[in-house]
């Protein structure tokens, strides 16, 4: 996006956003927008965000002097500024963050997906790009940028080159998508399901399909909703929407999943939609689920005039974000590496994915598990089930760190509250041949038992 410091100012409305320019001139051009100092864009917009512990009026200052053009902060205090850059003074710099990102969206006309959901987002998201990347030039939210900094953010970095986009959107508590959905406006949804995930936060999971189904009462009357087959909310939706539902999954759905034939490094199946020739697809991921999130990625694809070869040989060169089951084979030894969150379904999802990995006679199939966070009064019963499945299923559990017991508990297996020991273990138990899985919410960290214990691996 490149604009003046004037225009950016007339974009914000300055009226409602009390704006003004407050150092510099308004001629000075911006191109490229930035909220990090650590990660500055050469002749940049910085938007000097606020939170509960910091205040990033402060870097403003260091924003321009290396290299920002033009600095959105709440309150200047740095005096004069060098010539070729300026300060606007606005209200409420996330406000304008997102009311530029709004802006930018009404000049783009461009295929725009949004995808939310309980689990798997940023997968299906991957699986998306992949397939649309074969006939566009995709912009797609990079990492886990899905909340209400990191969409603006998103949508302001796609260019006028840019032929298709994909947001992931993403909450914890009630009300956050739907201005998320004000700023992308998108024409297609994906739900991927409606789980426990935040439950915490919104007591049931009614609430977190209400919440979710912000995207399918966002859909435009032409626009198209893509839902699995086998979630029990699609009736829900479908009331909700005034876009055309079209479910997908393993075996049934308009677009579907059929002969599967796992192997430990991803899934050989049959893709099949309706009115088309069937098409022999790789997924390069194990697990069910999984397949779930590519189908309703391949079903935007055909529905954007992509065919079910170049569906196929995209899902084939598919690349995972990282912390998603992200296979590592080392000395014998497979690790899986799903640690970038949990909750119940993901957890039940990853022991299911375990459990069908074939291994020789002999070898363990390992799992290393953390807490799941956000589960509110949930939260005990949800641990203690969790380790009965695991060890139910013949998986070697080792549950870790603080909040973790109740897996322990459930599984009648050992607990480390420290990393250390945890790696420790690991290292004396595993043997070429095992294969290991890793999982935990976020904040429990459980990546570094991997990179202690496997150090080469990362």
């Amino acid at each position: 996006m490149k604009s003046t410091a004037q225009q950016i100012l007339e974009i914000l409305d300055g009226k409602i956003l009390d704006g003004k320019i407050v150092a510099g001139s308004g001629s000075v051009a911006v191109d490229g927008v930035f909220t990090d100092t650590r990660k500055p864009v050469q002749g940049g917009l910085f938007f000097a965000l606020r939170g509960e512990h910091f205040n990033a009026d402060a870097f403003a200052a260091k924003a321009l002097e290396s290299g920002a053009s033009v600095a959105v902060v709440a309150e200047w205090t740095g005096g004069d500024v060098a010539e070729g850059k300026a300060v606007i003074e606005v209200a409420d710099t996330l406000f304008a963050l997102q009311r530029l990102a709004h802006w930018w969206r009404s000049q783009l006309d461009i295929p725009v997906v949004c995808i939310t959901g309980s689990n798997g987002k940023t997968s299906t998201k991957d699986f998306t790009k992949a397939i649309l990347s074969q006939k566009f030039n995709v912009n797609a939210t990079k990492g886990n940028l899905n909340n209400h900094i990191g969409l603006p953010l998103t949508v302001l970095s796609t260019t006028q080159e840019h032929t298709a986009a994909i947001y992931e959107i993403g909450m914890n508590h009630s009300g956050e998508l739907s201005p998320l959905c004000e700023i992308s406006r998108p024409q297609y949804g994906i739900i991927t399901n409606i789980g426990t995930a935040h439950i915490e936060f919104l007591g049931s999971r009614e609430a977190i399909a209400e919440e979710k189904g912000t995207l399918a009462r966002y859909l435009p009357d032409n626009g198209l909703l893509f839902t699995p087959a086998a979630c029990d909310f699609n009736d829900y939706f479908r009331a909700r929407t005034r876009a055309r539902m079209i479910p997908v999954g393993n075996g049934r759905g308009l677009v579907r999943a059929e002969n599967l034939r796992p192997q430990s490094d991803g899934t050989h199946f049959t893709l099949v939609i309706e009115g088309e020739e069937p098409a022999e697809v790789f997924l390069p991921v194990p697990g069910k689920h999984m397949i779930t999130n590519a189908l309703l990625a391949a079903a935007l694809g055909w529905n954007l005039g992509i065919s079910t070869e170049q569906i196929a040989a995209g899902l084939s060169s598919v690349e995972l974000t990282t912390g998603r089951m992200r296979r590592i084979d080392l000395d014998g030894i497979t690790l899986l590496d799903d640690t970038y969150n949990a909750n119940p379904e993901s957890m039940e999802a990853a022991i299911e994915t375990l459990a069908e990995m074939p291994v020789a006679d002999g070898s363990k199939r390992i799992i290393v598990l953390g807490k799941m966070g956000e589960l509110g009064v949930f939260s005990d019963e949800a641990h203690l089930r969790i380790g009965k499945l695991a060890t139910s299923k013949g998986l070697t559990l080792i549950a870790v760190g603080e909040g973790a017991e109740g897996i322990a508990t459930g599984g009648d297996a050992p607990h480390f509250q420290d990393m250390n020991q945890a790696a420790e273990w690991l290292l004396e138990t595993s043997r070429p041949g095992d294969v290991v899985l890793f999982k935990g919410s976020r904040t429990a960290a459980i990546e570094k038992v991997l990179q202690t214990a496997f150090p080469t691996a990362c």
